[in-house]
């Protein structure tokens, strides 16, 4: 896959970002070079590794999920939301 100008302007409109004419060939010669190490990837001969490999010990480490109702770190973060009420976020309706 090789990088041009339509698929420049495509991400352009996906990620809402302007991309000067300035920037267009030091951007495509950029992700080219990204896509072309990827593509290294595929020689790498992965046949004789295990699907679920991993390099942790015993799996992942997880913590214990205790419930921690603490009302004035509520408050605290409620006070910077441009809108609340009963303990709860105001949003805008995205939803008809």
């Amino acid at each position: 896959m090789k990088i041009d100008d339509k698929l420049i302007d495509r991400l352009s409109k996906l990620s809402h970002l302007n991309i000067d004419d300035a920037d267009r060939a030091s951007l495509k010669g950029e992700l080219n070079d990204i896509l072309d190490f990827v593509e290294n990837l595929n020689e790498v001969d992965v046949s004789n590794i295990n699907a679920t490999f991993t390099t942790l010990e015993g799996g992942t480490l997880l913590r214990e999920d205790i419930v921690v109702k603490d009302e004035e770190l509520s408050k605290n973060i409620l006070k910077n939301a441009p809108k609340s009420e009963d303990n709860y976020f105001i949003v805008p309706q995205i939803i008809e």
